[in-house]
């Protein structure tokens, strides 16, 4: 059957990774092997390879060589993300939106995956961003937005889902909303947070829920 999404260099290097894969390999080849065993020039390996990186599928580091990465979907995402959005930032908006239902959609099976040493960090967070924003001078804490929400779904078994949402701050630092917001908005959003792992902590699943459907309602009152 022809395959419609790759060429056909790009389906027997593809097919090679695949391979090395199931054989528990880690690392391959030179490229002068790897061409040599496809049947393919130096600069096509290259080509190849330099695709697979971009995927998110190996990783190249000096004397590791040619790594074989373990599946995300997050780099080609948000590689594709970056394109639309900066093409028209109405994308970002529709992603923000598909982002919001899976998160959603998702909370209630994650958080009961959550332990109580998970609890703790996620709390650890909070107050970290709390210690941020009552500093001088203050700082933006979106490194702990960024985790509070990510944590919450780390236990989750869905690499697509996971990958959905890492794109989304990706995205979310591209467009600068990483960067500038006034005080009254972050503290509103880190009050939410707080509300929302203490009633994680209490197991008062339903609250939780309903105050993440609050707390995603905020994006929408930023000037």
């Amino acid at each position: 059957m022809e395959n419609k999404f790759l060429s056909e260099k790009q389906t027997i290097f593809v097919d090679y990774l695949l391979r090395h894969s199931s054989e528990n390999k880690e690392n391959l080849p030179s490229i002068n092997q790897i061409g040599k065993d496809l049947g393919l020039s130096n600069p096509c390996v290259r080509e190849q390879i330099e695709l697979a990186r971009n995927l998110g599928l190996i990783s190249i580091q000096p004397r590791r060589g040619i790594t074989i990465l373990p599946y995300k979907f997050n780099p080609a995402v948000s590689k594709s993300l970056y394109f639309a959005i900066k093409s028209d930032i109405e994308y970002f908006n529709q992603f923000s939106s598909l982002r919001n239902q899976l998160e959603k959609a998702f909370f209630c099976e994650s958080i009961r995956l959550l332990d109580e040493d998970d609890i703790s960090e996620i709390d650890e967070i909070v107050k970290k961003a709390y210690r941020k924003l009552s500093g001088q001078p203050i700082q933006i804490p979106h490194l702990e937005h960024r985790s509070f929400h990510l944590k919450i779904y780390e236990k989750l078994n869905n690499v697509f889902v996971k990958g959905l949402l890492e794109s989304y701050w990706d995205v979310y630092e591209l467009i600068g909303l990483d960067l500038f917001t006034d005080i009254a908005y972050l503290e509103n959003v880190w009050v939410f947070h707080e509300k929302i792992i203490n009633a994680i902590r209490r197991k008062e699943f339903p609250e939780a829920y309903l105050l993440l459907n609050d707390h995603m309602e905020l994006i929408y009152e930023r000037k």
